[in-house]
């Protein structure tokens, strides 16, 4: 659970690096959060929701779109910032710059490449960002070869 939630306590911190486990899991949250805030949002008719129902001639049919309104946006927003930050720290994880994340810039093709390589697995042991996450190398072994 502690995982679910370090990307908040590290809100600002762009630098160390940050494990597949933790980026996922918060990008897991976050995307659950917004889909909930959405029909919230459609529920109370807070944003730009439409829902239809169609009859049809089979039987009952029925359609429903949310989409994100208000309480929607505030979670987006409030989140961007530690959204960036995990994504640099998980860049960081596998020796890559954290500038790599503007990749997802360019339509299709950098938003794939970049969830390849937010799916690599980190270095193993230091790197120049720091120790790894993992640990997976033990901090005895580490202060050995440095």
């Amino acid at each position: 659970m502690s995982t679910l939630f370090q990307p908040y306590r590290r809100y600002f911190d762009f630098s160390g690096r940050s494990r597949r486990k933790e980026y996922w899991l918060y990008v897991l949250l976050f995307y659950v959060v917004m889909f909930v805030l959405a029909f919230v949002d459609s529920a109370l008719g807070l944003g730009g929701a439409t829902q239809t129902a169609v009859d049809t001639t089979d039987g009952f049919s029925a359609s429903a779109n949310a989409e994100g309104g208000v309480l929607t946006a505030i979670w987006a927003i409030a989140n961007i910032i530690p959204l960036l930050a995990c994504g640099v720290r998980r860049l960081h994880d596998s020796d890559r710059s954290g500038w790599w994340v503007l990749i997802s810039l360019i339509p299709l093709i950098g938003t794939i490449w970049l969830i390849v390589l937010m799916c690599l697995d980190g270095t193993a042991g230091r790197n120049r960002f720091g120790p790894d996450p993992k640990d997976r190398l033990g901090r005895a072994a580490e202060a050995v070869f440095e």
